[in-house]
């Protein structure tokens, strides 16, 4: 948990890219491919290793004009961490 609170940082084994033909953000990895929402997708591009979670919580705010978003963003990053996306 406190990686996620850190420095979130996207797994090696996945690569996060833009699929024209599907017009969606996905996770790329040797067995398939995970299909991203737009939320996710915006929250998983963030997740370098160098911003902090509070960072990206607040870049996602100002980005989007949103506030209190930080529930949200944890869910997903744990969300993350345990299926194996986030390190």
């Amino acid at each position: 948990m406190s990686t996620l609170l850190n420095h979130p940082k996207l797994s090696r084994r996945f690569r996060l890219q833009y699929e024209e033909a599907q017009s969606r953000w996905v996770l790329l990895y040797p067995e398939g491919m995970v299909q991203l929402n737009p939320s996710a997708a915006e929250i998983l591009q963030r997740c370098d290793g160098v911003r902090t979670f509070d960072g990206i919580v607040a870049e996602l705010e100002a980005a989007f004009n949103a506030q209190g978003i930080a529930p949200e963003v944890l869910a997903l990053l744990e969300e993350g961490q345990r299926r194996g996306w986030i390190d």
